[in-house]
């Protein structure tokens, strides 16, 4: 149940953006455009981003506004890291050390509910 295309039809913008909050080091690589890819617990609230829509990543008092312009659904981040890039994910660290770090963000009854990817795209805040 893996979608690793965009969709054909063209991006469009849902609402305003959203606020995610971020840890430093991953907002770093997103504020870069280092990281494309962002990887969250499939929770009800991240299961309704839609291709198109605008994502603000926060932290302390910094943003970095992005656009999605991919979603993929994986049941666990062992299967995430079979079709998604991990260079996409952190280029500095390993598969490994990547699936590691994200079960210890993520405990198994966080993972258990799912996992979803977000491929974005930096946005200036103008767009």
């Amino acid at each position: 149940m893996t979608t690793r295309q965009p969709a054909k039809h063209q991006l469009q913008t849902h609402g305003r953006p959203r606020n995610i909050q971020i840890y430093k080091q991953y907002f770093d690589l997103i504020a870069s455009g280092e990281k494309t890819v962002e990887v969250r617990v499939a929770y009800d609230s991240m299961k309704r981003i839609r291709i198109g829509d605008l994502l603000n990543f926060t932290c302390r008092g910094e943003e970095c506004l992005t656009r999605v312009t991919r979603v993929g659904r994986y049941p666990t981040f062992k299967e995430m890291f079979g079709t998604e890039d991990p260079k996409d994910v952190n280029p500095h660290a390993t598969e490994a050390e990547q699936l590691r770090t994200i079960q210890a963000i993520f405990p198994p009854h966080k993972e258990a509910l799912g996992v979803i990817t977000f491929e974005i795209t930096r946005m200036n805040s103008d767009e």
